[in-house]
Formats: structure tokens, sequence, C-alpha cells
């Protein structure tokens, strides 16, 4: 029985935002779209799930723009393709489609005359169903413009055509917005912030030559978000358009621009000063004369303010079809979101609504953005993380936290199932360590994954982690760019929310959980070492010293764990979830590279960063009394990933230098073992990235920065000879995972995770011997190439089968892996035999 094929399909995705302001767009398709490092990102806001990630950006994304937006959903309503742009840190404009029938994304084109710098922003405007015009601004110092006309039918394409550029000088501008001319149709005008604390006014036809029309003063900082509001007719008075503006000055202008029948002082076109704010400045375009104005001035937050965004249009029965609210959202770095309306009776804009101010492990916001009903609003913060709430109020507003999806904002370097697979830990270069599990829903007929807990934040950039196995508590290791290797082991509040999030009986006995005191851990001021809050110490009230100030940068508030009875939001996670510190592991030279545990849960192997014999050493370390039991010299350079033999026999490295060392390894005591190399190997023209045991035997595979696999037997545990090679792949292989499918003929299934972020699947059929059962070689077939909208965007960095050697009677099987796109992904595999 061989492997003939895989079914594979999409289990989980976890990702964080690119930390950039316009990062984020919320559509009238009700998808909201956001830059995973160099991935576009797509969730869906009812599920609180990651739906897809887009590659085809080399590099970070920096802005996402929806076609429509939800400012347009009135006019995108028998639209049955709705579209993307997504701009980078190279100057690249993609257009991506959706297809609201089959729910498929497709790469239309990459816009032509890219940028020469990182993209900005974009921001357009829809006309009709099918005619749009988009902007893009980057730090080169200019702004494209573009039309682009949406196919009528299915069949048809996009028609793009590039309408002007204009080049603004050294002073950047970093947003954007655009909006048709008041009782105006065909005119557009374009309003642009940035660096000069200017923001300027430009007027065009739709089809390009755009002209400078003035220039509005006021704010005293950086320009960090414009947004026009749709035409506004107030008591048969012709058409009023309204501009917000925020600026890192803490404040937000609104502008009001209107139709001037004459232009009684053409000399003042142009200019405003501090005397001339009632009347504004004055443009002409076409045979109109415009005026504008400085309507209120909002002043609340505290810190800058990022983004500013009118209210969706309500679908009316008018004669435009649209009705524009008065109303306005804003988010800041001071933590909050804020909702502006004007006052009834006089007409003030007050601040109504106000959302946020979180603790201390949130740095702010960078972006604020309203829902197409605008009755939900979402914001993105300094940590990569969403922040949604939504109206649920019936007579009045109350507007209620809700769940969104949540992962690392930096690559993800190492991942690992937890004892029994009932979790997955992750850690990443953004110095947190997170848990991912499926978690049955109320009525226990649907599972979803979601981020549980959060049991490390660093000061440093992890990069390795193993999970202990074997019984007793649930613990991990984690070593990171320090010399230290970092001991954790869950609180009693982690171990009874597993049980609410997984309705199934508990792997830690109640004896078990009966004796671990410690409900949590708080945070030291230096971000480092984690301290425990016990069980009887958290019902005490502690009290402050009064001559100690509250609330300080310097003060670090206490956590409060608690069993969570639902999936928690980042509030929770980013500090009340925390696993205490129980062990430092002091030793090697340099940061930690890599970590693994053999399968008993008696030994721990530890390796640094490298550069000479002595300090690449494999540190063995004993559970329980944490003793360093031996130091494993071969290799001459960092090694890279180890992993014991599934009989704990032999421990498998594989390094910079090449080369892949073979250690027997034998417990003699209970705090003594004998360890000897048996093979060292110099196998490979490049790095050795990754190694693999199969799981029912002494088989191994390697993979390295030459493009090949490479799959090796140990003899008698003696020596090691090759095998058998797969065929070249299209680049580096980083990434190795060995599934066992059939012990008693030994095939199994080996995950491929490639440096461009594709994964294959080859089934693995061992040819044994005559007359014995000693595997001489593999017949190997490729069985899955994932789908590219499937994979990573970048480097896949680790994979990791659940219960790679417990599924010989089982065709289904979960496959985990992590990427420098900062995505940790669980893929569901259907294993078919022939």
């Amino acid at each position: 029985m061989s492997v003939s094929n895989c079914a594979v399909e999409r289990a989980f995705i976890g990702a964080g935002c690119n930390r950039i302001v316009n990062n984020v767009s919320w559509g009238a398709s009700n998808l909201v779209a956001f830059g995973a490092n160099n991935a576009v990102a797509i969730f869906c806001p009812q599920k609180a799930l990651i739906l897809t990630t887009l590659p085809g950006h080399k590099a970070a994304v920096n802005c996402t723009y929806w076609l429509p937006t939800s400012k347009f959903a009135f006019r995108a309503q028998q639209l049955g393709k709705h579209y993307l742009l997504s701009g980078d840190a190279d100057g690249t404009i993609i257009l991506w489609e959706f297809s609201l029938t089959d729910k498929k994304w497709r790469q239309v084109l990459t816009v032509p005359q890219p940028h020469k710098k990182g993209v900005t922003c974009i921001s357009g405007i829809m006309f009709s169903s099918t005619e749009a015009i988009f902007a893009s601004t980057s730090s080169d110092g200019t702004v494209n413009i573009w039309e682009i006309i949406l196919p009528v039918t299915a069949q048809g394409d996009c028609k793009l055509s590039h309408l002007e550029s204009l080049f603004i000088g050294s002073k950047t501008m970093v947003t954007l917005a655009l909006a048709e001319l008041p009782d105006n149709t065909g005119h557009v005008v374009l309003a642009m912030g940035g660096l000069d604390n200017k923001i300027h006014l430009y007027c065009g036809e739709r089809t390009g030559k755009f002209v400078r029309a003035c220039e509005l003063k006021g704010h005293s900082d950086w320009i960090r978000s414009l947004d026009f509001s749709l035409p506004i007719e107030k008591n048969g008075a012709g058409e009023t358009l309204l501009l917000v503006s925020s600026s890192q000055d803490k404040s937000i202008r609104i502008w009001k621009m209107v139709i001037r029948e004459t232009s009684d002082n053409p000399e003042r076109k142009g200019v405003i000063g501090l005397a001339s704010y009632i009347e504004g400045p004055l443009f002409g375009y076409g045979l109109a004369t415009y005026q504008i104005s400085l309507e209120s001035l909002l002043i609340g937050h505290e810190d800058w303010v990022y983004s500013v965004q009118w209210q969706p249009p309500i679908t009316s029965s008018e004669r435009r079809g649209y009705l524009q609210p008065q109303s306005i959202l804003s988010a800041s770095m001071d933590k909050t979101m804020m909702i502006w309306k004007p006052e009834s009776t006089s007409g003030i804009w007050m601040n109504v609504v106000t959302v946020g101010e979180l603790s201390h492990c949130a740095l702010g916001f960078y972006g604020g953005h309203w829902d197409p009903n605008g009755d939900a609003i979402l914001a993105h913060g300094y940590g990569g993380s969403f922040h949604l709430w939504k109206n649920v109020g019936i007579d009045s507003e109350n507007w209620q936290p809700q769940k969104v999806p949540s992962g690392h904002f930096a690559a993800v370097s190492d991942i690992v199932w937890a004892r029994s697979g009932k979790f997955l830990l992750s850690v990443s270069h953004d110095q947190t360590t997170r848990i991912f599990a499926p978690w049955l829903s109320h009525t226990g007929d649907r599972c979803s994954w979601h981020e549980i807990a959060r049991p490390q934040v660093h000061g440093h950039d992890i990069n390795c982690v193993t999970a202990i196995q074997g019984k007793g508590n649930h613990r991990f290791v984690s070593g990171a760019d320090e010399k230290v290797a970092r001991v954790f082991e869950a609180p009693l509040s982690f171990l009874k929310t597993l049980n609410c999030a997984v309705s199934q009986e508990s792997d830690v006995p109640e004896d078990i959980q009966l004796d671990v005191q410690i409900l949590g851990a708080n945070m030291s001021a230096l971000g480092l070492s984690q301290k425990p809050i016990y069980v009887h110490a958290a019902q005490e009230s502690t009290e402050r010293p009064d001559n100690e100030v509250a609330d300080t940068l310097e003060t670090v508030p206490e956590a409060v764990p608690v069993t969570l009875t639902e999936p928690p939001i980042e509030e929770q996670l980013a500090w009340h979830t925390l696993w205490p510190e129980t062990h430092k592991l002091y030793g090697h030279g340099n940061e930690l590279f890599s970590l693994c545990c053999d399968h008993e849960g008696k030994l721990v192997a530890s390796s640094c960063k490298a550069q000479t014999t002595s300090v690449a050493e494999i540190w063995l370390w004993q559970v329980g009394s944490w003793k360093a039991v031996g130091r494993l010299q071969s290799h001459s350079l960092t090694v890279t990933q180890m992993e014991f033999s599934h009989d704990d026999s032999l421990l498998l490295s594989v390094s910079r230098d090449r080369q892949f060392s073979v250690f027997s390894i034998e417990r003699k005591g209970v705090d003594e073992i004998s360890y000897e190399l048996l093979s060292r190997q110099e196998a490979h023209k490049r790095i050795i990235w990754a190694c693999s045991w199969n799981p029912f035997g002494h088989e191994f595979a390697t993979g390295s920065r030459d493009k090949i696999v490479k799959l090796w037997s140990v003899v008698n545990k003696s020596s090691v000879k090759h095998i058998s090679t797969l065929p070249p792949f299209p680049c580096s292989v980083t990434a190795l995972s060995w599934l066992g499918i059939d012990r008693q003929n030994n095939h199994g299934l080996l995950a491929v995770g490639l440096e461009n972020g594709s994964i294959e699947l080859w089934g693995l059929s061992a040819k044994l011997e005559d007359g014995c059962m000693s595997t001489v070689g593999f017949t190997v077939n490729v069985v899955a190439k994932f789908d590219p909208f499937m994979c990573h965007a970048s480097t896949v960095q680790r994979l990791a089968w659940r219960n790679s050697e417990k599924v010989e009677d089982c065709q289904n099987s979960q496959l985990a892996s992590c990427g420098a796109d900062n995505c940790v992904r669980v893929f569901e595999v259907n294993v078919s035999h022939c």
C-alpha cells in the first residue's frame, strides 16, 4: 500500500497586521484586507477568520485599497466581482480580482510604471459600477493617477490607463483622497497631505491633466489622513463637499468646499492665513469658482491621530441614491478610537463614542475603519493586532468588543505541537510565544481555530521552541537572541481554559491540576522574566504604597489570569494569559538557535549560533532537574535543526557546515547518560536547513540550500548510508517533516517546505532487502503540490505533523507550518492509498 494522492484543505491561518498606516481596507464585499509581511491577507469579520492570503509581492505590503470600498458600496450592488489594490515597500502595485460567486481570487495585473520607492497610500473614487480612478503616492516624491475600467461581463478584463504623474518634491505626501467636485460631474479634486503640514488640492478631468488649485494651512505637524465625504445637499442650497484631515499635532479639522457664485477677489486664489479662516481660499476650475473654509476643529485625542474616515453612506431612494451620515471615525496613538457627530441643535461637532483605552501592552492604533453598514468599527494596532467593536444597542448605542483573527506581526521562526497535539505553540521575531488551538462552539457542532494564550512576551526575538513530551503538566522551552534558554510551565488558568476549548478529557490528570498552585504570571518591568501569581495570593488584594505613582510608563499593571470560556480578545491575550518562567538554562556562549525534546520527555537538546567547533556544541539537559548532562561536539558552524529518533536512541543534527551528525544516546541512570558520535558526513553542497526522522525506523531526510532532499539510513546503529534522493526542487529546501502512514510496509509522507513559500507532499514507499525487513531505498512520488493561495508568501521556516507517529489507522492528519510571511498555518491532509 502506497500513497497515491492527497487532498489538502486550509484549516487555519494566523497572522498579524503590518505595523504601518494605510495597511488595512474594509471593502463593500464585507471583507477586510491587510498586509502580513509580503502577503495580502483577507479576513472575514463575521467569522473572525483569515480566509486566505494572496502571494505576489516581493517586499512588505504597505497599503491596501478595495474597489469598491465601503464608501461606494451603493454603486456596486450589481457587481459579481470586486477588486483589490495592494502596494508594497518596493513601489509595486498589484490588482487582484475576487469573485463573489465562487469566492476565488485571481491576480489580474501588476500596475506598470511602478514607484521607485515604497508606496505609502492608495486612494480612489468610483463614478459608476465599472468606472473608477485611483491614485498612489510614494516616498519617491511622486503621485501617480490611473483610470480603471472594470469588466461588465464575467469574462471581461480590466482596462488600466495612466492619466498623470505629479512630482511633489522632497516633502513626501503620505495620504491621498479623491472626490467629485460639487455640482460639476466629470471634474475631480485630489487632496494630498504629508510632511510639509499642508493639504494640497489638485483639480482635473476624469481623463487627466490635474492642475494645482490651492493649499490649506492650519495643521502644525505632518498630515496623516484625509477623507472626502460624498457630496451633501442641504435644503436645496447646492452641494457641499466636506474634507476631514488628521495630523500628528493631535487635532482633526473639517474643511467645507462649496461653489461660489462670483470671485470678488481673484488675487486671494490659493492663499490662506489665520485672518482669512472664515472665508477660506478660493480656486477656480472649469467655469466654477470654489471656496473652502474651516468648518470645525476637533480636539480630543492625546496623541498623533493616524486616521480619520467618514461613515459610509446609506443607500437611499434620493436622487443620488445615497444619504451621507454626518459621522467621523478617528483612530489615534493614544489607544482610542472616537466617533464624532454634530450636535442636533447647535451643529457643534462632539465626540459621542470613545472605545479603546487599552493597557500598557498596546501602544496605540495605526488606523480605524467602518464596516459598510456603519455598525462596526475596526482598529489595527502597534502590536499587529486587530480590535473590533460592534454596536449591539437597540435603543441607544452600545459598542462591545468582538472576536478577531490574531497572529504574529514578524517572521515566525518555529512551531511545535504540544503533547497529544492538543495545541500548537509558535515563536516569532515579534518577541512573543503564542498558543493556537481548535475551539468547539457552544453547540458542539463546529470547531474553529483561535489564539487562546500568549504564554511569553519577551524582550528579545525568539528563535526556537520545544514542547516537553511525556506525562505531567504542559511545559515548553524557548530560546531567543540571548544565551539563556527559558522553561515555562502551564498555570492553572490555562489548564482550565484548555478544558473549555476542547470538549474532551484533559491529558493533565486531576491530581496534577490540584498540585498546580500557580494561577498565572506577571511581566517584569524589563520584559524578560515572568513572575508567578500564586492561587492564594491572587485572592488577596494588593495595595500600592501611597508614595508610588500608580500610572507611569515604568509601572507594569497587574495581570488578572482567569479561566476563559470563549476565545479571548487581544486585551486578554496581551496581558492575562502569561505562563510563569520556572527555570533558566545557562551554558551557551551565543544566541540560542535550535531546540528539541525527546519523545519520553526526559531530555532537551539545545544549540546556539556558532562559528567555531567549541561554540557549536549541542547541550543536553535533564528534564526536571534541568542539569546539563551532556555536551556533544561535532559541528564547526551553527546547528540549524536537531531531532530525536522516535525510539529516542539517536539524535540527528544538521548544520551550516553542510554536515549532518548522528549521535547514539543511552540512559544509564536518573541523571546520567552516555553518548557517542556514530557518524558525521558532508551531505550537501550548501547549508543544511532541515532534517526529519522516519517515525517507523532509523531512516531520515535532510534538506539543503542546494535544492536537494536526500534520504539516509542508519545501519545497525553504527554507520549511515545514502539510500535515495528526491528530484531537485526549484529553490532552497528550508523545512521537512516525515509522517508515518503504514508501519508494516514502512510507507510515509514527507512534507517539504521551500524558500519561495511553496509546500509539497512526497509519498515514500520503502524498498525492502530480500529475505529481511531492512530498507535499502525508497520509491518517491509527489502526491500534492499546495495551491499558491494556500502556501506561504515567503520562506517556510518549519513544518510539523500533528502526532506524526500515531496515524497508522487514520487517513486524516493535520500539518502545521510557519513562515517568514508572519503566518502560522494548519492544513487538513486526507491521504489516499493505492
